[in-house]
């Protein structure tokens, strides 16, 4: 589903999508043109620690960057990142709520990642982060390790998260000079995969997801939605409950989900959309105008989730946020939602 269309209800679609997904041979390519950002596709839900396996190809050329990654909504991290100049590395990272820690990154060397499907593995507990490449162990890193002694805490990824998959161009002249060097220069929008498709692409061809599934926190995955009752943004202020996700339009957040609902319309009885989304559809701002089905109807075992920022998926170097979505292939619904990020910027850390 179109993330100009995604109020938060998982129900209604596993994935959401910034960009422009292709249908291909029972695949989907993600796309980047000239003169645009690529695409980004990002789960509906959250998982609390688990498994996640993704099967595709990367794209390739100077300054194009294909990205695998789980981003939590206090921006915890866990990456895999391809630069398109470098076909035989797999690029590894983590970062603790979005602290640029770049000594942190490990390469993990396979071969050529455009022209061979591999399949890319996260395994993720509350002890450990396990990258795996067709089955092999290409790096382990223990949370034991990652003890901060001047804050009294782990800098270890540990927070509910989307899984996010996405192809953006890392080479733009309005990037920073360190992105794009690390992006191997420029994008080449002159580079045959432009002339002969139209657009650079990566091709998937599947992402599934299976959950920790613990008995007791952290881990857990018993109710519809996570939220928080700390500023801290660690997994002991995580709460596995039952908060409403769905946002009455996109004027919404998690501390005010009926706002901008249109007119006429009870609390959590809406029927309609808003025609705009602030920063990436244009329209009235007040977003009012009513335009296809937003029923808030959350089915039993299916756990929802929310949407996005206010200006749609972000997408950068370093920790920034590389989202997005669309439905690819085999997925536990074992996902949850997180009350926590509207589709709307919400306050960091909430208390509830």
């Amino acid at each position: 589903m179109p993330n100009t269309k995604y109020l938060g209800d998982a129900s209604t679609a596993d994935w959401v999508s910034s960009g422009q997904p292709v249908a291909y041979q029972n695949n989907v390519l993600l796309t980047m043109a000239e003169d645009s950002v690529g695409t980004l596709l990002a789960s509906t839900g959250y998982m609390w620690y688990g498994n996640v396996q993704a099967t595709f190809k990367t794209s390739r050329g100077r300054g194009v960057v294909t990205a695998f990654i789980l981003l939590s909504d206090v921006k915890d991290e866990i990456d895999y990142e391809f630069v398109g100049v470098d076909l035989g590395t797999a690029q590894t990272n983590y970062y603790f709520q979005g602290i640029p820690r770049y000594d942190q990154s490990a390469n993990i060397t396979l071969t050529d990642t455009f022209s061979t499907f591999h399949t890319y593995e996260i395994d993720w507990t509350p002890d450990t982060i396990t990258w795996k490449i067709d089955g092999q162990v290409g790096r382990v890193k223990k949370r034991s390790d990652t003890w901060n002694s001047t804050s009294n805490q782990w800098d270890f990824p540990q927070t509910p998260a989307r899984v996010q998959l996405s192809l953006w161009p890392a080479g733009l002249s309005t990037n920073g000079q360190g992105t794009v060097e690390w992006a191997g220069g420029l994008v080449d929008w002159n580079q045959p995969d432009v002339k002969n498709a139209g657009y650079y692409y990566a091709n998937f061809q599947s992402v599934t997801i299976s959950c920790f599934n613990a008995t007791s926190a952290p881990g857990t995955n018993k109710g519809a939605s996570y939220t928080y009752n700390g500023y801290s943004g660690l997994n002991n202020t995580v709460l596995d409950g039952n908060k409403p996700t769905v946002l009455k339009s996109f004027m919404g957040t998690g501390l005010n989900m009926d706002a901008g609902a249109p007119s006429g319309t009870a609390s959590g009885k809406s029927s309609s959309t808003p025609e705009s989304v602030p920063g990436v559809s244009g329209g009235s701002p007040a977003g009012v105008q009513p335009k296809g089905n937003g029923n808030s109807a959350q089915a039993s075992g299916v756990n929802s989730a929310p949407g996005t920022s206010e200006t749609g998926f972000s997408q950068g170097g370093g920790a920034n946020s590389k989202s997005g979505a669309e439905k690819l292939g085999p997925q536990e619904k074992v996902l949850k939602g997180s009350l926590f990020a509207g589709i709307v910027a919400v306050v960091a850390v909430m208390a509830l």
